[in-house]
């Protein structure tokens, strides 16, 4: 009978329409051409509109948020009576009995606009305004009106009224890019809607009616003034006693706006970047990128990534991850004291050795969000700090080679290729200590020659070298000459491979759930194993001869163990230094974004300062 009586209403009201102008009939046609197209449409309640990322810390605290729109959405069940009580004691009085529309509100708006001549009262329902913020502009014309009056019939068949309510109370617009009642609580009052004050609540109700003058951070006093007139319309029909009324308008308002949480920049660009990298590898899109063989293709692989992501955003997601705050916060001030006095760049990542987790990234001095991220976005060629993972560790692992075997510093050529010593020096037979400790280049390459392009390449396949491509596998890499280079991120994940001679990827992300916390993502946790016992011995003695009496003098930790090697590319373009302790494994690179010669600031061994600064 309810559905009748709705259908009689809309054609009763179009031959009044019909009176200002021959456009409705036009609307009328459209709206009956697409009415497949209008149901579907109207099928709720996914909003299309990005809900918070969050970022957490190992210890599950919030370090970062990203979004474009603060929404909250709550069940209709969560939200307080007098909630629901505001909004339809003030905007529709009669909406848990109208069918969308009410003829009575319409007809009287109607006369009143033919008097003035334009459109002024509008009449709306929450049904109405529902539809207004879903699926309509807010254009003032008969021929929009009346597909808003189909629209919310329409709703209101496939809805019921708390349905609707709940819509309506989660999609309302509060102002400064804020959605939704239970997103206004926490952005003006940093507290939950249930914690909330009737005062409070009723302060912040005022805003919809019109977020421009109602703007709290504004216009705090209107803001106020139209809350006064709520409290008296609750008070007009009973919710409230006269006596409250007034308790709660006396009641001081004070705010605690919600400052979007952007803590340690350079760890949560990289989580962002990951997380398009995890998402990647679930869903086999990882291995069609690297088969890709032109841009176009690789390019249409990419938006595929980009949907599911931003599909992920528009639900919302926590991430979790393996910062710790404490020492990257640690880490970001001592870099950036040492780095002070010059105008280089430097990046560093730090690996937990238990976990295989990155704890800690340096991505530029003062970092700011999303700007260069030197630790992954910039591979730079790594010089002889390459030299453990192709040339030394292969060589053990394959040759039985180890720390006391001899080999020869003299001069060596491979085809046209014949690198020298550092400062031109020629030795004879010497330690494979000796040659590693201070980085003979000959020797390297003897090494590499005497393993083979092949297995030793086939190596540093097993790691995640995003840079490494077909055209190095040439005897240019036994010094650590690339065609593109590697990262500081990558350095120290291929490293953490002499912690045990397992290997698994580095990670910053532990795992992503939904808003419930129902698990969307993690990464596998397999280890494969690279190196064998033997090898790892030999590596992490060697690494430690370094310190001790090589290239890496000046290095210090209170750990029981420390090792490292160091790398400097042609030239004096960039300084490296790889290394790890009895807790951490890092890779640090400093230079200039445009290389240039630093051969003058060599013996300040700034590296090393940067290395004993985040690894002590």
């Amino acid at each position: 009978m309810k559905q009748i009586f709705g259908y009689f209403l809309i054609l009763c009201s179009i031959p009044l329409l019909l009176l200002f102008g021959s456009e409705v009939w036009k609307e009328i046609v459209i709206a009956k051409t697409h009415e497949e197209k209008m149901e579907a449409s109207i099928h709720l309640p996914q909003v299309q509109a990005q809900l918070p990322v969050t970022l957490l810390d190992r210890n599950d605290h919030i370090f970062n948020e990203e979004y474009v729109e603060w929404r909250e959405p709550l069940p209709f069940e969560e939200f307080p009576q007098i909630v629901k009580d505001i909004f339809v004691y003030s905007e529709d009085t009669e909406f848990f009995n109208h069918i969308g529309f009410d003829v009575t509100a319409i007809a009287r708006a109607v006369m009143a606009n033919s008097a003035e001549q334009s459109i002024q009262q509008g009449a709306s329902t929450i049904t109405q305004q529902l539809v207004r913020m879903r699926y309509l502009s807010e254009e003032k014309t008969y021929e929009r009106k009346l597909m808003e009056l189909f629209y919310a019939y329409e709703l209101e068949q496939m809805y019921s009224k708390d349905e609707i309510l709940e819509m309506y109370l989660n999609e309302m617009y509060f102002g400064n890019q804020v959605y939704g009642m239970a997103s206004a609580a926490t952005y003006y009052f940093g507290r939950p809607l249930a914690k909330l004050t009737i005062a409070e609540i009723s302060f912040i109700a005022a805003i919809p009616n019109n977020p421009s003058l109602y703007d709290p951070l504004k216009n705090f006093d209107k803001t106020k003034e139209r809350q006064e007139r709520l409290l008296d319309t609750l008070a007009k029909h009973a919710i409230l006693s006269t006596s409250e009324a007034e308790n709660f308008k006396a009641q001081p308002i004070e705010l605690q706006v919600k400052q979007k949480i952007q803590q340690y920049p350079a760890y949560s660009t990289y989580v962002l970047q990951e997380l398009r990298w995890l998402v990647a590898h679930h869903e086999g899109l990882e291995e069609q990128l690297t088969k890709a063989k032109t841009a176009e293709d690789r390019q249409l692989i990419s938006s595929q990534l980009d949907t599911i992501i931003d599909d992920m955003f528009v639900n919302g997601i926590i991430i979790h991850t393996a910062l710790q705050p404490e020492k990257q916060a640690a880490d970001e001030q001592a870099m950036n004291h040492i780095l002070s006095p010059y105008d280089m760049e430097a990046s560093a990542t730090v690996i937990d050795n238990e976990t295989r987790e990155i704890i800690s990234i340096f991505a530029g001095r003062n970092y700011e969000k999303h700007n260069l991220h030197r630790a992954y976005q910039t591979p730079r060629q790594p010089g002889s700090a390459f030299k453990p993972l192709i040339d030394y560790a292969p060589a053990i692992e394959l040759l039985s080679y180890t720390p006391s075997s001899t080999i020869s510093g003299g001069h060596y050529c491979v085809g046209n290729f014949c690198p020298e010593n550092y400062g031109g020096s020629v030795y004879g037979h010497v330690s494979l200590s000796t040659a590693f400790s201070w980085s003979y280049n000959t020797s390297a390459l003897r090494l590499l020659k005497q393993v083979g392009l092949e297995p030793a390449f086939s190596y540093i396949d097993r790691f995640h070298f995003r840079s490494i491509v077909d055209e190095d596998r040439n005897y240019a890499a036994a010094l650590g000459g690339l065609t593109y280079g590697v990262t500081s991120l990558e350095m120290a994940d291929a490293y953490t491979s002499f912690i045990d001679g397992s290997y698994s990827e580095a990670h910053a992300i532990r795992k992503v759930t939904d808003l419930d916390g129902n698990m969307l993502y993690e990464w596998p946790k397999e280890r494969d194993t690279i190196w064998s016992a033997k090898t790892v011995r030999h590596m992490r003695s060697l690494l430690t001869d370094v310190v001790y009496k090589g290239t890496g003098k000046g290095l210090y930790t209170n750990t029981s163990y420390i090792g490292a090697k160091t790398g400097t590319t042609n030239d004096f373009k960039d300084f490296w230094l790889a290394g790890l302790t009895e807790n951490y494994t890092t890779a640090i690179w400093i230079g200039y974004d445009e290389p240039r010669n630093m051969q003058s600031l060599e013996n300040d061994k700034i590296h090393f300062k940067l290395f004993n600064a985040i690894m002590d």
